[in-house]
């Protein structure tokens, strides 16, 4: 059948329109990992660059303040030796216990108060100001109450998380447009229904904002609770960093702190950060 040129010019807007499809698509518009990845490098090369600049320089004594080549030689040989693994161990178990508890504890309570008015009125204020105490400001009561135990780190830990998580959710409701709240009750939503379907999935992108800061509050509550509650045979992260302090090993300090900023940033990186983007995404308010 011979062709018309109406048909050429058909197949030539389909095959245009074909490849804007495929511009389009979630496979082209993956990123790639080393236009993700090189700038981080080059923030780690520049902040190790400026370090071994202030070390030259003679602003300190190099045993108050060595250079990064002797504090990665030291951190080498903890992880050889499977020290930065077991006293990283503990750490991690405090940090899951004390976070997994503040999750509950932060939902429940923005759970409540999302729902009811007077609830709001009479603790809203109270739970943002119990998350802009500082987390050291616990310890004398937690001691007081709990003496050097388990206990009182993670009183510290869920006290310092829990308001941050709450005020996620809450803030997330009060995102929530009223249409999306009235339909709901028009529907038949009520008590725990309504708080499932409706207010939780409306408030989750700033419920998952939420449960990021939470993180960070509880992992500061954390070291600060190893750095002053130091129990008998748990080789913590913040004991260990006590014990080169006291021994004024600034070589091994900032190795453990080294420890400490890395694990804070893969947990955001793979847990947290992943998490909250994934919400956004499903919500609309990212790009894939």
């Amino acid at each position: 059948m011979p062709t018309t040129p109406e048909f050429h010019e058909t197949n030539e807007h389909d095959e245009e329109l074909a490849g804007l499809d495929v511009l389009d698509s979630p496979t082209t518009q993956r990123r790639k990992w080393w236009p993700v990845l090189w700038p981080k490098l080059a923030a780690i090369a520049i902040g190790l660059s400026l370090w071994q600049l202030v070390v030259w320089s003679g602003w300190k004594p190099e045993y108050a303040l060595p250079g990064p080549a002797s504090v990665f030689s030291t951190l080498w040989e903890l992880l050889l030796d499977g020290t930065v693994f077991s006293a990283s161990w503990v750490t991690l178990q405090r940090a899951i216990i004390g976070y997994g508890l503040a999750l509950i504890i932060g939902v429940v309570i923005g759970a409540l108060i999302v729902q009811s008015k007077i609830l709001r009125s009479a603790f809203g204020s109270f739970i943002t100001g119990l998350q802009t105490m500082p987390s050291i400001a616990w310890f004398p009561l937690a001691i007081l109450l709990f003496q050097i135990s388990e206990q009182a780190i993670l009183f510290v830990v869920v006290l310092g998380a829990a308001p941050a998580i709450a005020n996620g959710l809450i803030s997330g409701a009060d995102a929530i447009p009223p249409t999306i709240l009235r339909a709901g009750r028009v529907l038949g939503a009520r008590r725990f229904n309504y708080f499932r379907y409706v207010i939780l999935p409306g408030a989750m992108p700033g419920f998952a904002a939420g449960t990021k800061q939470g993180w960070s509050f509880a992992w500061r509550s954390l070291m600060a609770g190893e750095l002053l509650v130091i129990i008998a045979k748990k080789q913590s992260i913040g004991a260990l960093l006590t014990i080169n302090r006291s021994l004024s090993d600034a070589t091994g300090m900032i190795a453990w702190m080294i420890v400490i900023l890395v694990i804070g940033i893969l947990a955001d990186a793979l847990i947290f950060s992943r998490f909250e983007r994934a919400v956004l995404q499903r919500w609309g308010l990212a790009n894939s």
